[in-house]
């Protein structure tokens, strides 16, 4: 298993946030993470990246117990990931947002070897011919592949994505979801929160979901799509379970 979370819970003063969250991801594959607003999937990504330490559980990376530790030693031992609300650094360059994801990330590496490997990135997620462009003058959609591509250049070996769809038009989605398959290509373990549930379920492996901080089910995305709970937990937003009902996985 890359990734082992045990138990986890997190309170913010009144709220528990997560309650005894607990899974494990086999190395290569993809988890989606779903789950109502305020579910607790984005705090989730937080304990396990380090911006937050959990109050009970711990969470073992690669066979390290990474359990409060800093969010800049974790993303050095090969853990990554993009946000919801996208952060590029706007007066920089894309080339150069993407150079700090590789001189910050597992191999720290020098300006020169991160310039090639930004530029190799840069490509891979379509934004080769940006790459001179201020990160601020972006459309959505690019700024979701620079969130992309920064978190990639830190060469990690699980990637958490954080909404990557949230926002786009379909064939933005379409694009995206290939550019996931082919990172899961490459060996890179990923856990992806998203609310596009087709495209989310078309891609995870298995799926989890959270409901008011809590695990309620846990299977592939057809015992999760036809689990009763879970139905239950997307009734208060009919967009998304209309969503849910009619998923047809794709293989």
């Amino acid at each position: 298993m890359i990734l082992q979370v045990n138990n986890v819970s997190k309170r913010f003063g009144g709220l528990q946030a997560l309650s005894g969250v607990s899974f494990e991801l086999p190395e290569g594959q993809i988890m989606g993470l779903i789950g109502p607003n305020g579910a607790g999937k984005t705090t989730t990504f937080n304990v396990i990246n380090g911006v937050y330490p959990p109050d009970t559980g711990t969470v073992v990376f690669k066979g390290s117990d990474i359990t409060g530790a800093k969010t800049y030693e974790i993303a050095r031992q090969g853990l990554a990931r993009t946000h919801q609300i996208v952060k590029p650094l706007n007066e920089l360059t894309v080339r150069e947002n993407v150079i700090v994801g590789a001189c910050f990330g597992r191999q720290n590496l020098p300006l020169g070897q991160a310039t090639d490997v930004a530029n190799e990135v840069m490509e891979f997620v379509g934004l080769g011919k940006r790459a001179d462009q201020l990160a601020g003058s972006l459309n959505v959609g690019q700024k979701k592949r620079l969130e992309m591509a920064r978190a990639l250049a830190a060469r990690p070996y699980l990637l958490l994505l954080d909404e990557v769809l949230a926002g786009l038009n379909p064939s933005e989605i379409t694009r995206m979801t290939e550019i996931v398959h082919k990172i899961r290509e490459q060996g890179i373990s990923i856990i992806m929160i998203e609310h596009v549930m087709q495209a989310v379920m078309s891609v995870s492996d298995f799926v989890l979901v959270l409901d008011f901080g809590k695990p309620i089910a846990y299977g592939t995305p057809t015992e999760v799509a036809n689990d009763p709970k879970v139905i239950e937990a997307y009734l208060g937003d009919p967009k998304l379970a209309e969503q849910l009902s009619s998923h047809d996985p794709v293989s």
